[in-house]
């Protein structure tokens, strides 16, 4: 059971250009043989031509490369000798050639998270352990019946080649520094940093240098991407109040965890100015990235669903109106990102698993 899956199953127990998209839009639907899109669920609307690009084990957090050819992703894969998350890349033409080893990014050894390419196209950023260790660090699922995300404090970022050689290590401080992506214009990466004491969001320059706080609130700030514009971030946030959840956050915080049963999306500028909450639903929602208009934001939300089990993607406008429901799995869709063309979205999901609880990367068409 991956760790994906594990996610929706343990929220039931406690009951991350407008005109080229409209392009895109127009050019998918030229054509369209809507009876072979077969991976293209009811209600899916602004998907065409869904097309499966892994086809076993735990594949996620799939992102695009500057031109669009491209993913790099983490994934659990014992077939490719992956006992936790490592670091691939694959071209969004073949995908993994009907589920063969891609290339290998990360160094095989420790823990890999949150993997982002380079402006170049030629180099792939990247969250890693394997200083502190070969074996995969300890990640337990729950803490006193309550889900949990570990957040290790071996976790620094990193820069490989595409043949898998690591060229720069970009932080070197205590604690976790992970979840970086970088912002359209190529000049800066935001990522999330536990260095002050609270797990807050950073940037720096693309060279590492000029590393700053954003983010200051008691809470998780991760999961961050910034808007087309590259002037504002859009992320996901806890925000404990009353006096037990701040005990309960902070005595996990101080094991290297975190509870993600209530998280809302916000933005803010890049330097931390003018922090808005833009979904007040409840529950989880998290992995957000905003629609090239820059006036929508897709996440993944269970807010919908009784039990908690299940997550998909839904749309909301910057002023937290206009709700709508993107996908429609019946397990679990999350990780959705245009590419920078603006004509297709990436996203993990469940569908089409044969019931064996792989979760796996998708490519479709983008239709507004």
């Amino acid at each position: 059971m991956t760790k994906y899956t594990i996610l929706a199953l343990s929220f039931a127990m406690m009951a991350l250009a407008c005109d080229s998209s409209k392009k895109a839009g127009n050019q998918a639907l030229t054509n369209y043989n809507q009876a072979a899109d077969t991976l293209r669920l009811t209600g899916e609307n602004h998907f065409r031509n869904v097309k499966q690009l892994t086809f076993a084990g735990d594949n996620a957090e799939a992102y695009w490369s500057f031109d669009s050819k491209y993913l790099t992703f983490q994934a659990t894969n014992e077939k490719w000798g992956t006992a936790c998350d490592q670091i691939f890349y694959m071209p969004i033409s073949t995908g993994t050639n009907g589920g063969q080893k891609p290339q290998l990014i990360s160094t095989g050894k420790g823990k890999t998270t949150c993997s982002y390419f380079m402006p170049d196209n030629k180099h792939i950023l990247f969250a890693s352990t394997h200083e502190s260790g070969d074996n995969c660090p300890e990640s337990p699922r729950s803490v006193g019946g309550k889900y949990v995300w570990s957040v290790h404090k071996e976790f620094d970022i990193y820069v490989a080649d595409l043949k898998g050689n690591i060229v720069k290590k970009l932080t070197n401080s205590p604690g976790y520094d992970a979840e970086g992506t970088v912002s359209p214009d190529g000049k800066k990466i935001v990522f999330t940093s536990t260095r002050s004491g609270d797990l807050e969001l950073w940037t720096m320059n693309i060279d590492g240098s000029d590393q700053r706080q954003v983010t200051n609130g008691l809470g998780y700030d991760g999961g961050a991407f910034f808007t087309p514009d590259n002037k504002r971030l859009v992320f996901r946030a806890s925000r404990p109040k009353t006096d037990e959840e701040v005990k309960t956050y902070k005595e996990l915080l101080a094991q290297g965890l975190v509870q993600p049963t209530a998280l809302e999306i916000f933005t803010c500028n890049v330097d931390g100015s003018d922090l808005k909450q833009i979904t007040h639903l409840g529950g989880a929602n998290w992995a957000p990235f905003m629609d090239p208009s820059g006036k929508k934001i897709l996440f993944s939300t269970n807010h919908h669903s009784k039990s908690g089990r299940l997550f998909n993607v839904f749309a909301v406008n910057l002023d937290g109106t206009g709700l709508e429901q993107i996908t429609f799995d019946t397990g679990f869709d999350s990780f959705i990102m245009f590419s920078p063309d603006g004509k297709k979205v990436a996203f993990s999901s469940n569908r089409n698993n044969g019931g064996r609880h792989d979760t796996n990367v998708f490519v479709a068409d983008w239709v507004d």
